[in-house]
């Protein structure tokens, strides 16, 4: 059967196999995301004038502590978990992997223990301390998270973790909106909604495995095998884990250090212009990066990764280019009108930063190609280069004391960075540079007549709230163009739509 044959069934209400093809599982992975991120959107603007930006702030300082400790929560065995032919030894991997979870919540518990209060006195966050106990308790929550959610997607089950996602997200800004309606307007209000909703996803995750495959684990899981499937991937914690950590640091790098040269307003700030910033990747891109890691690694065996990779180029691309681009030009407006106006200096942030988010979003889902070649040696050494860029990048905007100039080095040594990645990562899967370059520049031509309207409305000297009309309207135009002119878009969406929630409320 050709793949139009397949794109016809699905959309006139064939039989779907119980993998699906690509681009569906993206759709039912990133249905849940997209809801999600819909939720915090749309309470954004709502606790954006609850919370004041120092709240923000510390809250972001926490969530760096956390991320940073909770990368090494398994030691980066979770993604073992998607490698084995046997589901038995994936099994192996996944018991594995939630022993190094209880290690490490343990330890950072001592760590906390001990040395709470320099880390208050070097982050220059004083008003944490009450809330710090918090982090091994979410280090907790989120280890156990990530090893099940690579099982999950491992029995290609996307459809449920798509329902967690949605319900944590539920949760968690719920919890902010009740809390700060109540009154209780500090960081400690969006610290714990955020561990709140961790604590449920986990628990709704933990609780459908278990009743699925319990008797499956009781069976396969031993300990020589648990051990003998550890040492099997020794490179994970050798190699992926101290990348993965740098990594991590390099991106919470400028809330820490921002924190320690300025104060948690300016955290505040770039807190609110990454999240926003962060959105194209986080509603696709996370989707995207987990379907593409199971498909990458079926592709090489079967010979087609190159076909499998540029059309991902291409996808992310398209769906990133013009709303970033959007940002870059009218990121104070927007935050002005959305968030209120005190806000408008991480509109500024927001635009310093999109260019460079830009190559992030179109590196990053494919950098799973690394660990499937297992090339973890390559991503440390990158890492270790984001790290250094980024790290002097904000240590000369510290000692200056300006912070534009701070993210202006960060962004463009990050561009520099992320672009050559991607001519890598596109080398590595046998692509045609050429090609994706000219798929790029086809694109952002594209992008020319609705960005020379945008920067029209801005000379004209028309409001902010217009031009913030205007932007949503060409995001909005340009991405539906990009669906309606795709027919596996086309015939996805209307076979997904239908199925979608039926689908969801079986598998969770």
């Amino acid at each position: 059967m050709t793949e139009s044959e397949v794109l016809a069934e699905e959309a006139t209400g064939g039989p779907i196999e119980e993998g699906g093809t690509f681009a569906s599982d993206v759709l039912k992975l990133a249905g849940g995301i997209t809801l999600a991120q819909a939720l915090s959107v749309l309470v954004a603007p709502i606790l954006s004038r609850l919370y004041a930006p120092d709240a923000f702030g510390s809250a972001a300082v926490f969530n760096s502590i956390s991320l940073i400790v909770g990368v090494l929560a398994c030691l980066r065995y979770e993604l073992s978990i998607m490698l084995p032919e046997r589901d038995e030894d994936a099994a192996n991997l996944l018991a594995g992997s939630l022993a190094f979870v209880l290690t490490v919540a343990g330890l950072s518990a001592v760590l906390i223990l001990f040395v709470r209060g320099p880390i208050l006195r070097l982050l220059n966050v004083p008003d944490l301390a009450p809330y710090l106990w918090l982090v091994p308790l979410v280090i907790l929550a989120n280890g156990l998270f990530l090893a099940m959610n690579y099982w999950t997607s491992r029995k290609k089950e996307f459809g449920r973790l798509s329902i967690v996602r949605l319900f944590q997200s539920a949760t968690t800004n719920g919890a902010k909106v009740g809390i700060g309606v109540a009154g209780q307007t500090h960081a400690g209000g969006l610290i714990g909604s955020t561990a709140l909703g961790s604590a449920v996803a986990t628990t709704m995750l933990g609780r459908r495995i278990w009743q699925d495959d319990r008797q499956f684990f009781m069976r396969s899981v031993k300990w020589r095998h648990v051990l003998a499937g550890l040492k099997r991937h020794r490179k994970f914690p050798l190699f992926d884990a101290p990348s993965a950590l740098l990594n991590m640091i390099s991106w919470q790098l400028p809330a820490l250090l921002l924190s320690a040269f300025f104060s948690s307003t300016v955290v505040g700030y770039h807190a609110i212009g990454m999240r926003v910033v962060y959105l194209p990747m986080s509603l696709v891109g996370s989707a995207i990066a987990q379907v593409f890691f199971q498909r990458a690694a079926e592709a090489k065996i079967k010979g087609d990764l190159s076909h499998v990779v540029e059309n991902v180029f291409q996808q992310l691309v398209v769906l990133g280019l013009f709303p970033l681009l959007v940002l870059t030009v009218a990121g104070k407006d927007i935050f002005a009108v959305v968030f209120g106006g005190r806000w408008s200096e991480a509109g500024v942030y927001a635009q310093i930063l999109s260019p460079w988010m830009l190559l992030v979003f179109t590196s990053s889902p494919m950098s799973t190609l690394l660990r499937v070649f297992e090339r973890q040696q390559t991503a440390l050494y990158l890492n270790s280069v984001i790290f250094s860029s980024r790290f002097l990048s904000l240590l000369i905007g510290g000692y200056l004391g300006d912070v534009r100039i701070a993210l202006c080095l960060f962004s463009v040594s990050g561009a520099l960075v992320y672009g050559w990645y991607t001519l890598y990562i596109l080398g590595l899967a046998g692509v045609s540079r050429r090609h994706s370059f000219t798929t790029l520049l086809r694109y952002v031509l594209y992008a020319m007549p609705g960005l020379a309207i945008l920067l029209g409305s801005q000379l004209l000297g028309v409001s902010a709230t217009v031009v913030t009309s205007i932007a949503v309207l060409l995001v909005l135009g340009y991405e539906t163009a990009f669906v309606f002119r795709n027919p596996e878009m086309i015939a996805l969406v209307q076979r997904i739509s239908h199925r979608h929630v039926a689908d969801g409320s079986r598998e969770v």
